[in-house]
């Protein structure tokens, strides 16, 4: 276990996470404000390998981790903290559309900035998140400092901006 909130904990993803992470991929409602493509299950397994290869990497800056449920160990989605092409440590996650409406999304957030900041010693934690991501608008709204919008190109949206500083 990598950190622990009250309902959730992160770990490290395991090859036995690969049928709930695909559902989660291949879920349009879920995938709707990254990129909205989903990926097939071969897409996902290549993809599931290559995060869980980070783990070992010397120097990883690129740490995308299982969130599991307290009570049950059941997989809910994923959490990340990763160094964006700015060279910023940037949070995000994903959750099983069933376990959306649970405030998990703002527990992990919770979690993944107290981990980043006392466990990995970061000074700055980003986000970004498509202004029409209400749900994500919200937790950020409510957790960091938000900073523009601005046009993201690469995903044709406005995006928002976020910063937390230690």
């Amino acid at each position: 276990m990598l950190f622990k909130t009250e309902r959730l904990y992160a770990r490290e993803l395991r090859k036995s996470d690969l049928p709930l992470f695909h559902r989660m991929q291949n879920d349009h409602a879920v995938m709707r404000y990254v990129g909205g493509k989903t990926y097939t299950l071969e897409e996902n397994s290549k993809d599931l390998e290559r995060v869980m290869k980070f783990y070992k990497k010397p120097g990883n800056d690129f740490w995308v981790w299982a969130i599991s449920s307290v009570e049950d160990h059941r997989f809910l989605g994923t959490c990340a903290l990763v160094k964006n092409e700015k060279q910023e440590y940037e949070i995000g996650f994903r959750l099983l559309k069933e376990e959306w409406q649970k405030g998990y999304g703002k527990e992990i957030t919770n979690g993944l900035i107290r981990h980043g900041f006392e466990e990995m010693k970061l000074s700055k934690i980003v986000a970004y998140v498509n202004k029409n991501n209400v749900a994500s608008v919200r937790i950020l709204d409510s957790t960091f400092r938000f900073i523009k919008e601005f046009y993201n190109d690469e995903e044709d949206c406005i995006d928002r901006y976020y910063q937390i500083s230690n």
